[in-house]
């Protein structure tokens, strides 16, 4: 990796995390404000006029100021969105990836690498953002809301609170059972968040997103922090264990 050796790159063992990604069997990317630009529930508070309540908790949940299932839980409380709430939210207001995702998960698929999508946010939201990645809905890790379907617009009634993302902690637990489940030997994991930063250990290594918010806890505890996927890329690319050389 000694071409990589430079004095902007910042992190605690960022060798190791570039070795780690370029050999890894799966890499698991958060999905808001890391694979998309905003945080999907505030994109669904603010089209239900409940923005700056739920904003407020997000920011507590993604600082690590209060544990996740009680962000989850008030958060929910307070829109209690119906399934056709959230599926106007998604046309009026299609989530944004950021630049250069879509071209690091293809690199990785191309490296035999396997992508999941692991996320503290909705299933439902989640689902359209992996299909434009080419990602398998089986690769999603996360929170599952359940609607009254016998309403005409499927009223909230709750989420399922078995998921391993509905808790704190929920990240490492995910990251366990992939490995559990496919005989994984090395996982990443990408995101912008404390509750990402949790998931070393089990996973291998922990690459921090700065992309589109810089939180100074996560960035402390990173292997590697990155500011755009490029560098990603660039690893996969040049040093990946199935790449052409």
């Amino acid at each position: 990796m000694a071409h990589f050796s430079d004095s902007k790159l910042e992190g605690k063992s960022i060798e190791t995390a570039m070795l780690s990604l370029a050999n890894a069997d799966a890499v698991c990317f958060d999905v808001d404000s890391t694979v998309i630009q905003e945080e999907g529930i505030d994109v669904l508070a603010d089209s239900l006029g409940k923005g700056a309540e739920v904003s407020a908790w997000t920011l507590k949940a993604m600082e690590g100021d209060t544990k996740f299932e009680d962000a989850l839980a008030a958060r929910l409380d307070i829109i209690k969105p119906s399934k056709s709430s959230i599926l106007k939210c998604l046309e009026d207001h299609p989530l944004q990836l950021s630049p250069g995702v879509d071209r690091l998960v293809e690199v990785l698929m191309e490296n035999g690498t396997h992508v999941y999508l692991v996320s503290g946010g909705f299933r439902i939201m989640i689902e359209p953002v992996a299909k434009t990645l080419s990602i398998s809905k089986d690769n999603i890790v996360a929170n599952t809301i359940f609607f009254d379907e016998d309403s005409e617009s499927g009223e909230y009634s709750g989420f399922c609170r078995e998921e391993p993302t509905s808790a704190d902690m929920g990240k490492p637990k995910a990251v366990k059972m992939l490995k559990d489940e496919h005989g994984y030997e090395t996982v990443v994991m990408v995101g912008d968040g404390a509750t990402d930063a949790q998931a070393k250990p089990p996973a291998d290594a922990f690459i921090g997103f700065g992309g589109v918010a810089i939180r100074d806890a996560v960035r402390e505890k990173a292997c590697w922090y990155v500011y755009d996927f490029q560098g990603m890329i660039d690893v996969v690319e040049k040093f990946g264990k199935n790449m052409k050389k």
